[in-house]
């Protein structure tokens, strides 16, 4: 029974991939889209490395991301970064690694314990936030938001002004906990 109801499946979607007739046949190309300009390239090429390779033009200080942070995101991350409703953004110094029940989940992972390069950070928020409105941020409101964050991690000082040089420079307090991927052609299993 499964047989025939997958051989007539297989047969109707072959029908349905034809023409009806020569004249309806499917044209080279179906005249929307366009070739991808160079602007249109650079427009979306925006992935910062974890060396810090990428990151644009810019600055801010944590004082400046805290008025972004509790317009923009405190919403969904709550006003200090641990209430949510979304995830915890938050671990001070002093709370390590994540341990237990949280080690096997994502709810004691944060930007404090857990996340390995701090050029990766500002990419993150660069792309994905405000969730409602992801890559609205201004550069530098990018790098006041990620010196936020990298502050209430205790991670740099609340004055310290993030560029693109000083953000390659922090060591996050996770790093050495990732193994780097070091597989030449990425089939090798370990």
């Amino acid at each position: 029974m499964l047989a025939r109801t997958l051989l007539a499946s297989a047969t109707l979607l072959a029908w349905l991939a034809q023409p009806a007739s020569a004249d309806d046949a499917w044209p080279e190309r179906f005249g929307f889209g366009h070739e991808a300009t160079p602007e249109e390239i650079a427009a979306w090429d925006i992935d910062i490395l974890p060396d810090g390779a990428g990151l644009p033009e810019g600055s801010g200080s944590a004082r400046e991301g805290a008025e972004i942070y509790a317009v923009k995101c405190a919403v969904c991350h709550g006003a200090t970064g641990v209430e949510g409703p979304n995830d915890r953004l938050v671990a001070r110094t002093g709370e390590g690694f994540p341990s237990g029940a949280d080690a096997d989940s994502w709810t004691g992972r944060t930007i404090g314990n857990y996340w390995p390069y701090a050029p990766t950070v500002f990419d993150y928020v660069r792309r994905s936030m405000p969730q409602t409105q992801p890559g609205s941020l201004t550069n530098d409101e990018v790098y006041a938001l990620t010196a936020w964050l990298l502050w209430r991690n205790d991670i740099i000082e609340e004055d310290t002004q993030l560029t693109a040089a000083s953000l390659a420079e922090i060591q996050m307090p996770a790093r050495d906990q990732f193994q780097p991927d070091d597989r030449l052609d990425y089939t090798e299993v370990r």
